[in-house]
């Protein structure tokens, strides 16, 4: 019997050029069997019919790339509330996973959701509602929601104090009850405090203050799973209802209603203890959007008025007074200052400031007034991209994690499989029941896996948010992790260890041309050109006053040089290698003397007769940054080898590469060619990075194992790496390793402490080693110790 149902969904696609791609995909979604689909190339969405017992969704996704379309998949960040502990985690991410076409991510530490969902397959209702119905709580993480959950969170803290110490009043009198026991009265102890009275203070906090562990462990069952909640329910419930049991029939037996309010009051001290530590996780993101300033001075209309920092716009003028915070991304205009940027780079030295240079919100005005014209504002600020990239690495798993998310999955039940041998085995062996019950309680308790589940993302959110406070912005956990295996890093030349500002160093014109002519010729060639060099060339035309000439016939030979022609006159400029391959006769011991000294050589000629006539040669240098030799050192120092790629002549290659101490380069690499060099150096088995800031570095930053973009690079090359260094500094590449070995420590740390708690934990309960309440306490104090423990890599220093 067919039971197929007719749907309807609407497909977002990108890639569409005209309406002849809308009837394309049109044409092989209606091939399908059961599919319906109209393509409107004006919305650029798909509607289809469908018939879900013919057809599946993926069938439809595949039907469109197939057709060279693309669905472009949506992102998410759920805040989710009820999670008690790692376990729940895993439920969320089940129930999410369910859906079609979803993907998700829980971070037990921040109790966040990254969810990437196809639009029209999912909706954002839908994926709150499948955490609702896991038993969970949900919703949207947008920019305004930050304040309004840190206060959620804070009232739900305050809440939960006071249920602690309403319990902990309760349990205070069965504890005395209990400390009795242990001064050796016996059976006698037991009428310290009437046993009715004991059953009237346990079952509030069983009950009533242990209410969220019932609630939790019927929700994880429910959704087919286990969590913390079944082990605490199911320990304090056995331990309860025994001691209610010789309570109500007056039997001779001792009475456990202290561990059962004691187990409960503890994993509340726990948690709120964990609590308080995890909030402390995320104190860099706090840190980073209080920087931004509320309001922001602006002039219009040739006055100054007050407006919130929300309301400013591209191409506003605002001005900043000194000592103040300037509110958004923006250009001096006019007035002179130094700027503290220490909050974008970690630097503590203060930046100089005059007309055209750029300034970034959040920084702190030291000195003059400053007005600014506003560049980029609201979420395309420098300060909201550091933000949303911090938040990004923080809400990502990374690869160890999930050894641990593996385990904690499956431990639960096999918990509960240890408790009942435990209990079956105590039993047949002593033949004593209550023995038996109580060994059983305390594995149950002692077993909880939420240090497991600690373990790895408190550590990256400490990593991360101590990463960008000094100006490493790691752009996921896996990018962390792996940054701690670099043994070989790859180094652009330009840009990278020189300072990306070339500058015409020395003119030497031949024949009887004149240096301002010559001067002439190489920059009205280069006019036009973004190149370094180039820029390099037209600065010296600029500072000489030259007019430059209209050029025509220009051919542009990528990595080499140029053809183009002045006035009628045909030139070449480009390398000397480029020059003696259209047969142009150079002094080589001329070019070789400049090269020796790490200057790059432009030579240029002229045409005459068709044949090639030298002019004079251009020698420009780009001048190391100041860290670059201590930064080679100090990475050589940490057993990784450095090799530098550089699109100059073997002769300048060597000298730079002396200067800097590095002993392997590679010179004269095309742009095009620079990824298939990485890849070379992958495949000798060592695991490699790359570092560089253009854009013609984007494809070997992608090929490499680990990619590291200078911040002040292209928006190509930081959107291809895995680390964007903010400081322009080479010296905070050592900084990101040492950051990423300093984590994946503490990650260890964390893991075999909470793997040796558990493995120890375990046998000594269930050979009765471990009273129950000791084994709550215990559970506790776990996982409060791994979060302390991921607390201490605050205390990472950068140039260590």
């Amino acid at each position: 019997m067919n039971t197929a149902t007719p749907k309807q969904i609407e497909l977002p696609i990108e890639g569409m050029t005209c309406a002849a791609c809308a009837t394309r995909i049109e044409k092989n979604l209606n091939r399908l069997p059961g599919v319906e689909a109209a393509v409107n190339f004006a919305s650029e969405k798909a509607r289809v019919h469908y018939d879900d017992g013919q057809i599946k969704t993926d069938n439809l996704i595949e039907a469109i790339e197939k057709s060279g379309f693309h669905i472009a998949p949506q992102s998410v960040q759920l805040q989710l509330h009820k999670m008690t502990c790692a376990a729940c985690g895993g439920h969320i991410e089940k129930a999410l996973n369910n859906l079609p076409c979803v993907t998700a991510h829980v971070n037990v530490a921040t109790e966040t959701a990254k969810v990437t969902f196809i639009p029209g397959l999912a909706a954002i209702d839908q994926l709150i509602a499948a955490v609702e119905n896991a038993g969970y709580g949900a919703n949207e993480i947008s920019e305004s929601s930050h304040a309004e959950e840190k206060a959620r969170r804070q009232a739900a803290y305050q809440a939960e104090l006071r249920l602690f110490w309403i319990s902990a009043i309760l349990t205070l009198p069965l504890v005395l009850q209990m400390g009795a026991m242990f001064t050796g009265h016996g059976m006698a102890a037991m009428d310290i405090i009437p046993r009715w009275l004991q059953w009237l203070l346990a079952t509030p906090v069983q009950f009533w203050i242990g209410k969220r562990f019932y609630i939790g462990a019927w929700h994880a069952l429910r959704g087919g799973g286990a969590n913390m909640d079944v082990l605490v329910a199911l320990g304090t419930s056995m331990a309860y209802i025994f001691s209610a049991v010789v309570t109500l029939f007056s039997l001779d037996q001792h009475i456990y209603f202290e561990a059962s309010a004691a187990i409960i009051t503890l994993v509340l001290l726990g948690k709120l203890m964990e609590a308080r530590a995890k909030g402390k996780t995320s104190e860099a993101i706090e840190a980073l959007i209080k920087l931004q300033p509320k309001t922001a001075r602006i002039e219009r209309d040739g006055k100054v008025c007050e407006i919130p920092t929300d309301s400013l716009q591209v191409g506003d003028i605002f001005i900043v007074r000194p000592g103040e915070s300037l509110p958004v991304d923006g250009v001096v205009i006019e007035g002179t200052s130094s700027v503290n940027e220490s909050m974008l780079t970690g630097e503590s030295l203060p930046v100089s400031k005059q007309p055209e240079s750029k300034v970034f919100a959040a920084t702190m005005n030291q000195q003059g007034l400053l007005k600014c014209r506003a560049t980029s504002v609201g979420a395309h600020t420098q300060l909201a991209a550091i933000i949303h990239l911090v938040e990004e690495a923080q809400g990502s798993k990374a690869p160890i994690q999930r050894m641990a998310d593996t385990i904690s999955g499956v431990f639960v039940p096999i918990v509960v499989v240890i408790s009942l041998f435990t209990l079956g085995i105590t039993w047949w062996w002593t033949g004593v029941f209550v023995t038996a019950l109580i060994h059983a309680v305390a594995v149950l308790v002692i077993a909880c896996p939420c240090a497991l589940g600690l373990a790895t993302p408190t550590a990256i959110m400490v990593g991360t948010g101590r990463g960008a406070q000094v100006g490493v912005l790691v752009k996921n956990a896996a990018a962390l992790e792996h940054a701690e295996k670099i043994q070989t890093v790859i180094v652009d030349k330009t840009g990278t260890l020189t300072e990306g500002k070339p500058a015409v160093t020395d003119s030497v014109p031949v024949d009887t041309i004149s240096e301002q002519d010559f001067i002439q010729i190489a920059a009205s060639l280069e006019q036009g050109s973004e190149h370094p060099l180039a820029k390099a060339v037209l600065e010296r035309a600029e500072k000489m006053n030259i007019t430059l000439k209209p050029v025509t016939d220009f051919t542009a030979i990528t990595g080499s040089g140029l053809k183009a022609c002045i006035e009628g006159t045909q030139y070449l400029l480009g390398s000397p290698k480029f020059l003696t391959q259209q047969s142009a006769i150079l002094d080589e011991e001329k070019v070789t003397a400049l090269q020796s000294a790490g200057k790059t050589v432009v030579a240029i000629a002229a045409i005459t007769n068709d044949k090639p006539r030298t002019l004079g040669y251009l020698a420009i240098a780009d001048r190391l940054r100041d860290t670059s030799s201590k930064a080679v050192k100090r990475l050589q120092n940490m057993g990784i080898h450095v090799v530098m790629l550089t699109g100059d002549n073997t002769v300048t290659a060597e000298a730079i590469a002396k200067l800097t101490g590095i002993s392997e380069f590679r010179a004269e690499v095309l742009p095009q060619d620079k990824a298939v060099e990485v890849k070379k150096l992958k495949e000798s088995g060592r695991f490699t990075a790359m570092i560089g800031d253009g854009i013609n570095d984007a494809p070997a930053l992608a090929a490499a194992d680990v990619s590291f973009a200078i911040g002040a690079g292209s928006d190509v090359a930081i959107e291809a790496a895995d680390i964007t260094l903010i400081r322009n500094d080479l010296m905070s590449v050592a900084d990101a390793i040492s950051l990423s070995r300093a984590t994946l420590r503490k990650i260890r740390q964390n893991l075999f402490f909470a793997f040796v708690y558990n493995s120890l934990g375990i046998p000594l309960a269930a050979i009765g080693m471990l009273n129950p309440v000791i084994a709550g306490a215990a559970m506790a104090m776990s996982s409060v110790s791994v979060v302390s423990n991921s607390l201490l890599l605050k205390r990472w220093q950068a140039n260590q």
